[in-house]
């Protein structure tokens, strides 16, 4: 138990000074350990015991940084951020080129250690030699330019899509088919017109219930152009700069380097499961098409093909006509406050854990804190940083505060979300479990004396299976019956549900083509590095999206994941296939068995990074992981 560990200390005001202050320390403390380590000298734990000092000092420094970058309502906090960012990735490529360093830990006899510190050791000798420290002298310092580079070109990436929001402007009676609350909170101005943004509490109930084609239109080629035409030339420096990286190091592309600490083992791997996943998704794909395609001519007789405008809008109405689920009478069960609330029950039930409000400093009034506790037991804390405002992160992503350290520190992470403060579509309650699903995984797995196994540790084309897998419990009757009520207090009714989760199944073929076109394009770019970003992303599209090409947009231009995933996209559907097969081992009739779910929560989340994410798989599952279950689900 460790109820002594106390949570970081935030301020109250000078967020820069504080932010600063954070981040030089942490960063000079682990140059300063580097240099210890150098001497030489220690014994094989000891060693290893400093190296784990150092990697807790980078982490310290890189979740401050990356957090106020992206969430504090100051642009001068984020951009100190942004700059202590670039700070941390500068120090980080210097440890990962220092020969000696290197040289101290290769130095170390793994049979000295226990078998997690000879893992720690492993992981950190193939990094630095991924880091090119075995390099010469040029190279080396070529991979110091653009690693630098990369981090400020990255950065300005993300910045122009988190401030490039668009606008157009509608009459009122284009908001015809919107929820009541949306249109009053839509008023025109003085001349007359309303303003709709292209931030996603505006963007997705437009699309999904205005009736004005036109006006989706309208609104869709503006949200597709963000941060167009300015990340064109960002972009294609980016995907330069990584190609360089990895052909100074040995490898043929980006993919292959990128690739080659994931499960998926090797770049050239990608394409072909993208392609197992789109071949799979073809039939369902086509057939669900022709449904909205049907129904479109109906309102539409001359319309040959639907397109990206059309895609909400008649799956909308196709749940609603066919499957008699009307998404604006699902709504009105969803009211934030008590799916917050209920959100913190069912989660704490599952993994026998407890949420305690507390009054703590946070960067902006919207955000809640609340310390996670199990029989008294301060787990860690968490902040929910719900709902959107200028300047702020525009999806939706956990972000670590601080990494927990067994009896060091204690794990704090931050939920970064853009939803409307009163009604929720059903899509964004399952987004909101979706993301807590990481938030839990952080504090579940921060008990751990490495730094290297805390938190979400595992391959990046793992970290979304937990989450997705968590999704399930906000598709249950049972479960939302707990919290899902109307304005009268009536829960949500089961055969309700039941119907929206048929309705749920339609497009489930056309929604993996164009997750498979998101995964194409973020590896192609990187793979073939092409002339003409738009060129390529648009043949992307006409191979695997079922949906046309919007002319004259510029998707990759706002496509924020080319940043953070890079060339590897696919991962969100890798996951997905490891999810469906994890959920398998639970009972669809008791979600809260609690051997299965306690299980799961100790052999999965609690591990971290401890052991490959194959061997937790196995671990839970009894065997290693397939795709009969998602393949079931794809084709039913």
């Amino acid at each position: 138990m460790t109820p002594h560990l106390a949570p970081l200390s935030l301020p109250e005001s000078d967020w820069e000074g504080w932010l600063g202050e954070r981040c030089d320390a942490e960063l000079g403390r682990a140059a300063s350990l580097v240099e210890d380590l150098k001497q030489g000298g220690r014994d094989a734990e000891s060693t290893l015991s400093l190296w784990n000092d150092v990697n807790l000092a980078l982490s310290n420094a890189f979740a401050a940084a990356s957090l106020l970058s992206n969430v504090h309502p100051d642009e001068a906090v984020r951009n100190r951020g942004e700059r202590a960012e670039q700070a941390a990735h500068k120090l980080l490529t210097e440890i990962g080129l220092d020969r000696e360093l290197f040289e101290v830990l290769d130095g170390v006899d793994p049979a000295a250690l226990d078998e997690a510190a000879r893992r720690v050791l492993s992981l950190a000798l193939r990094d630095f030699r991924r880091a090119g420290v075995d390099q010469d002298d040029d190279v080396r310092a070529r991979i110091r330019e653009l690693s630098e580079r990369e981090t400020e070109v990255g950065q300005t990436f993300g910045k122009n899509i988190r401030d490039g929001v668009r606008t157009i402007s509608v009459s009122p009676e284009q908001l015809d088919g919107l929820p009541t609350d949306y249109v009053e909170a839509h008023q025109p101005g003085e001349d007359g017109a309303v303003t709709i943004t292209t931030e996603y509490p505006d963007y997705v109930p437009f699309m999904t219930f205005g009736r004005d084609r036109d006006a989706r239109a309208a609104l869709l080629h503006e949200f597709r152009n963000r941060a167009w035409p300015e990340n064109d030339a960002v972009l294609k420096e980016l995907l330069e700069l990584r190609h360089e990286h990895a052909r100074l190091l040995g490898y043929a592309d980006w993919p292959s380097y990128d690739a080659e600490v994931k499960m998926i083992g090797k770049g050239s791997a990608i394409p072909e499961f993208i392609d197992r996943i789109a071949d799979a998704a073809e039939a369902p794909g086509r057939r669900d098409m022709d449904v909205l395609l049907t129904r479109l001519r109906q309102d539409h007789p001359d319309v040959d093909a639907v397109d990206g405008r059309d895609a909400s809008y008649y799956a909308e109405v196709i749940r609603r006509e066919n499957f008699d689920v009307d998404a604006q009478e699902v709504r009105t069960y969803f009211d934030f406050t008590k799916v917050r609330a209920g959100l913190l029950a069912v989660t704490g039930r599952l993994f026998d854990i407890e949420y305690v409000e507390v009054d703590a400093p946070t960067w902006h009034e919207d955000v809640a804190s609340y310390d996670v506790m199990r029989n008294g037991d301060r787990l860690g804390r968490i902040h929910l940083d719900l709902h959107p405002r200028a300047g702020k992160y525009s999806h939706a992503a956990q972000f670590d505060l601080v990494p927990g350290i067994r009896d060091r520190q204690l794990a704090e992470g931050v939920l970064v979300c853009n939803f409307s403060r009163g009604l929720m579509e059903h899509d964004h309650v399952v987004t909101l479990f979706h993301e807590f699903g990481h938030l839990v995984h952080h504090v579940l797995a921060g008990r751990h004396d490495w730094t290297r196994f805390s938190g979400v540790a595992t391959e990046w084309d793992f970290v979304e299976a937990p989450s997705q897998m968590l999704e399930e419990w906000a598709w249950d009757a049972d479960v939302l019956q707990t919290f899902a009520t109307n304005a009268d207090g009536e829960p949500i009714p089961a055969e309700l549900v039941a119907k929206m989760r048929a309705a749920n199944e339609f497009g489930k073929g056309y929604y993996a083509r164009t997750q498979m076109f998101y995964a194409a394009t973020s590896y192609h770019l990187h793979h073939q590095v092409p002339d003409d970003l738009t060129s390529a992303m648009k043949e992307m599209q006409a191979k695997y999206d079922l949906f046309g090409y919007v002319p004259d947009t510029h998707f990759h231009a706002s496509f924020g994941h080319l940043h953070g995933y890079g060339s590897g996209y696919y991962t969100y559907m890798w996951s997905l296939v490891i999810a469906k097969d994890l959920f398998s081992a639970f009972d669809p009739d008791d979600l809260f068995d609690t051997e299965v779910a306690h299980r799961y929560r100790d052999r999965i989340l609690a591990a971290g990074g401890s052991k490959d994410a194959a061997d937790l798989v196995a671990d839970f599952l009894g065997r290693p992981y397939n795709f009969d279950a998602f393949e079931a689900w794809l084709q039913r």
